[in-house]
């Protein structure tokens, strides 16, 4: 029973990493492309290259994440790559889907209307991405080894190769068109929650075990809180993490894996 449910909970997470990326080549597809606006990340560079060499975009994309999870599977390891990968393929095939289906997309008259739709459909789908505990690839690589190798704050640097991806499309488009670009990732940027992060506190039996593992697993600082339980008396440590949204459920999955007796408190934080 245990291990049916185990695979219905991976199917579920396989689906919820499909569904989020198939919204992401939406808005590339429907909004973004017919209405000429640009963005950032690796669609942004994909734009790029589009305008100035002819390179499709799905092409574009799926070389550059292939690219960067070769890099990243090298530098983050193991456990990086199985949440990523699937974003790395899925993403680009999509894109390649829609761009052959003839489909040109929605042209609308107000192009403010156009990045809405396409930073709904954008936040939405990285969110969604992000709730199953993956990563979307692409610009997320680079800013992840930054932190492992250099601690570099990844927002920080997420936003810092946004503003270079728009600089380098500036070359190819108005300043109209730089305004939307921006105007569309803050829109997707809020949708995806910002600063905000997960608290966990994990009262178990095995709390040095899993403290060792989430140390190893999840790349994240824990404190050792000291306790004493209410109705035996018994004291032992409590572990209290820090992490991100797009690591909850792996570090649920974590706990529950050593002790499924363990008690988890779980907070949304700023």
């Amino acid at each position: 029973m245990e291990e049916k449910n185990k695979i219905t909970r991976e199917l579920i997470r396989i689906g919820q990493i499909v569904l989020g990326n198939t919204m992401y080549a939406l808005a590339v597809v429907m909004f973004i492309v017919p209405n000429g606006l640009i963005t950032g990340g690796t669609t942004g560079l994909a734009l790029f290259a589009s305008h100035t060499v002819g390179i499709p975009i799905s092409l574009f994309v799926s070389i550059f994440n292939i690219t960067m999870f070769i890099l990243g599977a090298w530098i983050l390891g193991k456990q990086f790559a199985v949440t990523t990968v699937i974003s790395t393929i899925i993403y680009p095939v999509m894109l390649g889907l829609l761009e052959g289906s003839g489909f040109g997309g929605f042209v609308l008259e107000e192009k403010m209307v156009a990045v809405i739709y396409a930073g709904i459909l954008i936040g939405g789908g990285i969110g969604i991405v992000m709730r199953a505990g993956a990563s979307t690839g692409g610009m997320d690589i680079p800013s992840l080894i930054l932190k492992k190798k250099f601690d570099v704050n990844i927002s920080f640097s997420l936003y810092l190769m946004d503003c270079v991806v728009l600089g380098l499309q500036f070359i190819v488009a108005d300043s109209h068109a730089i305004l939307y670009g921006i105007l569309l990732i803050i829109v997707y940027k809020v949708l995806m929650s910002g600063n905000v992060r997960i608290q966990v506190k994990v009262v178990t039996r095995y709390y040095e075990r899993i403290n060792r593992l989430i140390a190893e697993r999840l790349d994240c600082g824990t404190s050792l809180l000291h306790m004493e339980t209410g109705y035996l008396h018994k004291e032992q440590d409590m572990i209290l993490a820090v992490i991100a949204r797009r690591d909850l459920p792996k570090l649920n999955q974590l706990v529950m894996d050593q002790d499924p007796e363990a008690f988890m408190i779980i907070n949304q934080i700023n």
